[in-house]
């Protein structure tokens, strides 16, 4: 189970942190372990986080992206911490693939944190210390029907993540990835229906034991394991993508 919102990590307090996706899911719960560590966060989004500083921005902009990363640096001096946590579904099978949807898709969970690293990570270079987070998912490694969209662009922010931390580590700066399995998110839910209470997920995944754990992560499971990677805490670890899944991609 997650530990307790505060609990002790090292070099956090004082620091500054733009989390992508902060106003719900996930990256709300990152938000929650950061700004209880003493860190000043600033979250990119379409919607607004509560009680904290938002940038209304539409991730699929590229435009608007680099204009937000400018506006983290004016507003914060430096941005020490980056974590990528925005996500877009487009579902379809492949020879019925919407353009637009896959675009976009590829635009949120790709190309907004490549964008965001690039702008981010040369003031990290100049002040010598950087953490960079990109959430991503088992869709990563691990396919299934009409997902083509979000598993092409979680495989490449993997890729984007071990290029970038092969770069950047002579210069501080630590760069991790972090995939989740089942989550229990409003992305769970499409068309009003939550996949984790159909049949299939209840028969499948708990019943017949595909998810060894026996029940979807809360958000703030995953959030401790991306703050730790985030945090002073982390010295040695860059450039892997772990794992969080409850054991789901671990069966054959």
């Amino acid at each position: 189970m997650p530990v307790d919102e505060g609990a002790g990590l090292a070099g956090l307090d004082a620091r500054t942190a733009v989390v992508t996706g902060g106003a719900n899911g996930i990256g709300a719960a990152i938000v929650r372990r950061l700004r209880s560590a003493g860190v000043r966060v600033l979250v990119l989004d379409l919607e607004h986080a509560d009680d904290v500083r938002t940038l209304r921005v539409d991730l699929a902009d590229t435009s608007a992206v680099i204009d937000a990363a400018a506006s983290a640096v004016d507003q914060f001096g430096r941005v020490d911490i980056l974590i990528n946590c925005a996500g877009a579904k487009s579902a379809a099978l492949t020879t019925e693939l919407d353009l637009a949807g896959y675009h976009r898709t590829l635009s949120v969970n790709l190309h907004a944190p490549v964008l965001l690293m690039r702008e981010l990570c040369g003031p990290m270079r100049a002040a010598g210390y950087g953490r960079v987070v990109n959430v991503t998912s088992v869709h990563g490694r691990l396919s299934e029907a009409t997902s083509l969209a979000y598993d092409v662009s979680k495989a490449g922010l993997e890729a984007a993540t071990r290029t970038a931390a092969i770069e950047l580590a002579p210069f501080g700066i630590l760069i991790n990835a972090i995939a989740p399995g089942f989550v229990a998110t409003r992305m769970s839910i499409a068309n009003g229906v939550n996949e984790l209470e159909s049949d299939r997920f209840r028969s499948s995944y708990l019943h017949d034991g595909r998810l060894p754990i026996g029940r979807a992560a809360a958000p703030a499971e995953i959030a401790d394991v991306a703050v730790w990677l985030a945090s002073g805490s982390n010295t040695y670890t860059t450039g892997q993508v772990i794992t969080v899944d409850g054991g789901l991609s671990s069966r054959f």
